[in-house]
């Protein structure tokens, strides 16, 4: 389940060209279709995609001081930075970005979380299926497992669980066994409604 810098961005750009290719042609108004974020729609989903994969060390250190330390203020106006009144514009500007390597302050593994989860809060309620490297969705579960909600993970959603991968060799906890996917576990890990997965708020 370890994944090196290289693995990660390999799978990162795959993700990104693939997440592009899925939504070339969605009808215009799919684009308002509210995504598994709360309070996003899909479309700022994208744009919060292309916000990121833009995001350097030092910049997003300058962004968060000056919105003072609320990721969700930053979040917004990065996504009214990148939003395009054009969805399609937006889905050129994911393109442009694919080859990307550039990361805010965060460990690496978050990239992997970030390509799996928000592709399924943009790709679930679209009804568009995709299947994801079960490893890599294993190396995001462990971290999410093991960082704090506050920090943008899942720990205490999983607290006094036995989460049991039915598609990997992902087992982790101590409690009640929830099994699942790789990817519905990092889901519901990550806040994301799961229909049959109880994980706590």
């Amino acid at each position: 389940m370890r994944f090196d810098k290289a693995a990660v961005w390999r799978f990162v750009h795959a993700e990104r060209a693939r997440l592009a290719d899925d939504l070339a042609g969605l009808p215009h108004d799919a684009w308002a279709t509210p995504s598994l974020c709360p309070g996003w729609d899909v479309h700022d989903v994208l744009a919060h995609l292309v916000d990121s994969a833009k995001s350097t060390r030092v910049g997003f250190a300058r962004r968060m001081m000056a919105a003072r330390f609320d990721f969700d203020a930053d979040n917004a106006l990065g996504i009214a930075r990148e939003r395009s009144d054009d969805p399609r514009d937006t889905l050129d500007a994911l393109r442009a970005v694919v080859p990307l390597t550039r990361t805010p302050i965060a460990p690496r593994r978050t990239r992997l979380v970030e390509a799996i989860v928000h592709g399924e809060d943009i790709r679930r309620p679209l009804g568009i299926k995709a299947c994801y490297d079960a490893h890599a969705a294993a190396a995001a579960l462990v971290y999410q497992v093991g960082t704090a909600v506050a920090m943008g993970g899942g720990r205490e959603r999983a607290e006094g669980l036995r989460l049991i991968a039915t598609d990997s060799d992902y087992e982790a906890g101590r409690g009640d066994a929830v099994r699942g996917s790789t990817v519905d576990l990092l889901l519901a890990v990550s806040g994301r409604p799961v229909p049959g997965y109880w994980l706590r708020e």
